[in-house]
């Protein structure tokens, strides 16, 4: 390890880490084995890395919350394993006193993407250059976030959702969905995405129905839902979609 690096006193590293020159490792820093860290990558404080993530230059990980009202309350950031974190990425610890921040496994953020405080990222999730979510923020597995994307702060990106180029998203989107433009808007299923993770076709055609009924024919939430709960057995995927409409806060983007 290059004598540059600065590693805290209380920080857990791994001795198959690799770290390069002018990076900063800060107090109660944990990284798992086989983790790569890059040059001029700065771990704040209070961050748990899991294993065999690659940290590219200049990334920032587990900074203090971007928010007027943090008055240095302990708070903590967890990655999980196999996440690839490129260049000037930005990832911050909670707000609220003992919260987490969380970024899942087998993620890959592209180049000045930003997670803010309190949010919640899943698995398999791609961030695109720039792409940036606000505070509180939860994006379950699968979601694809392209170019200057940015999401409104307590907003939930469903699974397998597309988001498509400086979309503003402003209510939940559905899960295996497009939304598109500013504000954002709902578009048509992700068929090209979903097809590439083995989608079959009938389940393909059935999602083109509830798209259908919901953006085109607009029909209301009480009836939309009870189409799904009357599919759900024989079409299991659409549980996500009767899920995502529980869990919603701030109404979904038609």
């Amino acid at each position: 390890m290059n004598d540059t690096v600065v590693i805290h006193p209380s920080a857990v590293v791994h001795e198959s880490v690799k770290i390069g020159p002018f990076s900063v490792v800060g107090p109660d820093v944990t990284i798992g084995e086989g983790t790569v860290i890059e040059s001029h990558v700065v771990i704040h404080q209070s961050t748990c890395i899991g294993k065999h993530n690659k940290i590219s230059s200049y990334a920032s990980l587990g900074s203090d919350p971007q928010h007027i009202e943090y008055a240095g309350t302990d708070s903590y950031l967890e990655i999980g394993d196999h996440n690839v974190i490129r260049e000037f990425v930005t990832i911050n610890r909670a707000y609220e006193e003992g919260g987490v921040t969380k970024l899942g496994s087998h993620n890959y953020l592209m180049c000045q993407s930003h997670i803010a405080h309190d949010c919640v990222v899943g698995n398999h999730i791609i961030f695109a250059n720039a792409a940036a979510i606000a505070g509180s923020v939860e994006v379950a597995d699968h979601a694809f976030l392209s170019p200057y994307t940015g999401v409104h702060q307590h907003c939930r990106i469903g699974e397998y959702a597309f988001l498509g180029r400086a979309t503003k998203v402003a209510k939940d989107v559905l899960p295996y969905m497009i939304v598109t433009g500013v504000p954002g808007s709902l578009h048509s299923v992700n068929l090209v995405g979903l097809k590439r993770k083995g989608f079959s076709d009938g389940t393909l055609r059935e999602l083109k129905k509830v798209h259908h009924l919901f953006s085109k024919q607009r029909v209301p939430l009480k009836e939309f839902r009870e189409y799904l709960e009357h599919h759900v057995s024989t079409v299991p995927e659409l549980a996500l979609i009767v899920s995502a409409l529980e869990k919603s806060t701030r109404g979904v983007a038609r």
